[in-house]
């Protein structure tokens, strides 16, 4: 027995039977890399095959609907016992890496590099896709419009703090569409450049990241000036410039900008996820678990419009899940009101409530049907 303060100095000394063993284990192993690159490769082949038929017929290189319903057949039939949790992850940069043979496909999203919007547009797409920071949300959908990139990814919701005000605003008025969803578990890191919480004497992230940490900060940084900035990458810039600020974001931001982990895991709520739009210039078609997407106004001086509005979708069973209202700029006191609501446009109970309810409204459009998304990994 080592006494203390001695390094215990024993050696461990494999039997005589070990080394081949494992030489022949590893040998197998190979053995399966080299078959798992051939099937890899004839994956590619056949991808090919299909980017050349999409062009021919002029169809989208992205198809949200196919890339969802084929990682979740893998995860119904995996047999084990690699893990269930990393079927995702792996098929999701084959998925990507495929995808880039058919043709090119640039992703516009609020940036800088390292926001939250930047991780789930890399946990969607893949490494393979070129992603495209823009500076505002805005941004995001004229990139779109104007065919500087096929799709652009901006939050909607937040579990914690609601809806993102600017991005419905900017749906009322872009002829883009929603043509998915991603769902993101967002966890919050303290970054700083020295890792020391006695060090910090301004914390800077965006609104709705400070709100989502309201009790952690109260409770541990109750003396420390809020600055609110753009967004969480942002943050991380300006506190990779001041010694004496802390920015909450994402791991992916303290890598981005060479930052330390005071505290992981501040946000309020462990449920704390954010939902984001994929927007495109193209509709998809029925998947068979959709939603719907559309925007109302009703006529203010009408006693009942609004019940009016909302009855058919009660009366065809057509559930919505969610309805918001915000003020139609230049109007006092006149709202739009966004629903969403479960299935396809194309759907004959949902066409018929949207028929049915636009003959109510004072104006109607449609902002998007597409694939319902899957509960998303987890932003760090």
């Amino acid at each position: 027995m080592s006494q203390p303060g001695e390094a215990n100095t024993r050696s461990v000394t494999a039997s005589p039977d070990t080394e081949p063993a494992l030489a022949r284990v590893r040998a197998e192993i190979d053995r399966i890399d080299r078959a798992l690159l051939g099937a890899l490769n004839e994956r590619a082949r056949q991808v090919q095959a299909v980017g050349r038929i999409k062009a021919e017929a002029g169809l989208e290189v992205y198809s949200a609907a196919r890339e969802r319903d084929l990682i979740e057949e893998l995860r119904r039939v995996n047999p084990g016992p690699f893990p269930a949790e990393a079927i995702e992850p792996v098929f999701r940069e084959i998925i990507s890496a495929t995808r880039s043979l058919e043709g090119p496909l640039r992703v516009a999203f609020l940036g800088p590099e390292g926001t939250y919007s930047h991780l789930a547009a890399r946990r969607h797409f893949g490494g393979a896709a070129t992603f495209a920071p823009t500076a505002t949300i805005g941004d995001v959908f004229q990139a779109v419009e104007r065919r500087q990139a096929e799709l652009g990814v901006v939050p909607v919701e937040n579990t914690t703090e609601g809806v993102v005000t600017r991005t419905l605003d900017a749906l009322a008025d872009s002829e883009v569409t929603i043509c998915g969803e991603v769902l993101l578990r967002i966890s919050h890191h303290l970054l700083s450049r020295s890792g020391r919480l006695e060090d910090v004497r301004r914390v800077a992230s965006i609104g709705q990241a400070l709100a989502q940490c309201r009790v952690w900060l109260e409770r541990n940084l109750a003396h420390a000036e809020r600055v609110e900035t753009a967004s969480t990458a942002a943050a991380a810039q300006l506190a990779a410039g001041d010694p004496r600020v802390a920015a909450i974001g994402s791991a992916l931001a303290g890598e981005a900008y060479g930052l330390a982990v005071i505290e992981s895991g501040i946000e309020d709520r462990r449920d704390n996820t954010t939902r984001f739009l994929l927007l495109g210039r193209n509709a998809p078609p029925r998947s068979g678990n959709d939603l719907t997407c559309a925007v109302f106004t009703v006529r203010k001086a009408e006693s009942g419009a609004l019940h009016r509005l909302l009855e058919p979708f009660a009366r065809l069973g057509v559930n919505l899940t969610s309805i918001q209202s915000r003020p139609m700029p230049g109007k006092p006191f006149e709202y739009l009101f966004y629903l969403d609501l479960e299935g396809h446009r194309d759907d004959e109970r949902v066409a018929r409530a949207l028929s049915d309810a636009a003959a109510q409204a004072h104006s109607h459009r449609v902002l998007g049907s597409f694939p319902r998304a899957v509960a998303g990994g987890e932003g760090r």
